[in-house]
């Protein structure tokens, strides 16, 4: 295997690997909140916005894990 071959690889391990955990946390924070706000409707805006929140972190992981993808195959 040469090593662009083996950077490739690493590249598609890294992002698929990085956005799984964030994948499967962005799914669970949704389900919660809007059973949150299922269960109490009055407290819809704070549930909203923290949830929002959440999935801003969330989703920053998964761009973590793009970012050093990208590294792995452009960095000589």
């Amino acid at each position: 295997m040469d090593i662009e071959s083996a950077r490739l690889l690493a590249m598609a391990i890294a992002i698929g690997v990085g956005v799984l955990g964030p994948g499967i946390g962005m799914g669970l924070i949704a389900g919660r909140g809007l059973d949150a706000i299922g269960r109490n409707p009055e407290t819809e805006n704070s549930v909203r916005n923290t949830m929002v929140l959440a999935l801003a972190f969330c989703e920053s992981l998964a761009i973590f894990a793009l970012v050093v993808s990208l590294i792995i195959k452009f960095v000589k």
